[in-house]
């Protein structure tokens, strides 16, 4: 799958047959959905994010804040491709579809797995989600499904079901490349998807890439954003403003040389979440 080579605002082809955007931007603030700014912030948001021909949306925000959304907002809903990043039951998923007015969702998550750290039993939660998961994707009520946070003892009993992950979506940035993670979805299939692109904000200050963008006359966040792209991985920049989520799609006039590539791919870890799968205290 040759991401970085895709045109402008394409899309990329999952397993069984289904697609994604190229580039995502997530907007994930939590605000109190009875604020007056709450109602302004989804909406700019999703009419942002069509008029930037990105497809995207998050259901973190928008899950507790729907009967905000106007009516004019809702007529976008169905170019809005609407990420849920809940690893819930399929009462959830109907309970959210109920939320959002909406008849599927694009793509649904596990986010994170249960771990041996966590759960004695952490390989039979996981696959019973997972079961419950693909049931809601056989019927249509979601349209693509997979993981996020999966290292490869989480997916191998996932692997042998019968429809498998079509995408794990891990923490991906300078000084953070999961190699092997990343080689093991590759070989069954599944794309990567980066989150935290930006490592959660601290790639912004390095000197390293700050004088690669500065070659290039470009942000740092576009640069870290083309280097995902280029290294065959989905980025998805996260952003509630604007100025800001227009920016980082402005990724595809310009290619990052070998050499740059080089430099960035050997950086050590520099910042980021420090969150293991089977580490985190959930």
């Amino acid at each position: 799958m040759d991401i970085a080579n895709l045109p402008s605002r394409n899309i990329v082809v999952l397993a069984e047959g289904k697609h994604i955007a190229l580039l995502i931007v997530t907007i994930e603030e939590e605000v109190d959905s009875h604020s007056d700014g709450c109602h302004l912030l989804v909406s700019n948001t999703i009419r942002c994010n069509c008029s930037s021909g990105l497809l995207s949306n998050t259901l973190l925000l928008a899950e507790d804040n729907s009967e905000e959304l106007q009516d004019e907002d809702k007529k976008n809903k169905e170019k809005v491709e609407v990420l849920n990043n809940a690893d819930s039951t399929i009462y959830q998923l109907e309970k959210t579809l109920k939320d959002l007015q909406l008849d599927y969702l694009d793509l649904y998550l596990i986010h994170w797995p249960a771990s041996p750290s966590q759960f004695e039993n952490w390989d039979e939660l996981n696959l019973g989600t997972w079961k419950a998961m693909t049931e809601l994707y056989k019927a249509g009520r979601v349209r693509a499904i997979g993981v996020s946070n999966f290292l490869e003892h989480h997916l191998e009993s996932l692997l042998k079901t019968e429809v498998k992950p079509m995408v794990n979506q891990i923490e991906f940035h300078p000084g953070l490349m999961q190699a092997e993670i990343v080689e093991h979805c590759r070989a069954h299939g599944m794309l990567i998807e980066a989150y935290s692109p930006l490592g959660t904000g601290r790639m912004l200050t390095n000197e390293t890439l700050m004088a690669i963008a500065a070659k290039y006359n470009k942000t740092v966040a576009q640069v870290c954003i083309r280097w995902v792209l280029q290294n065959g991985v989905l980025p998805m920049p996260k952003s509630i403003t604007p100025s800001r989520i227009e920016s980082n799609t402005d990724v595809f006039d310009f290619v990052l040389s070998d050499e740059d590539m080089a430099t960035i791919n050997a950086m050590p870890y520099c910042g980021g979440s420090g969150n293991h799968p089977d580490k985190v205290p959930f």
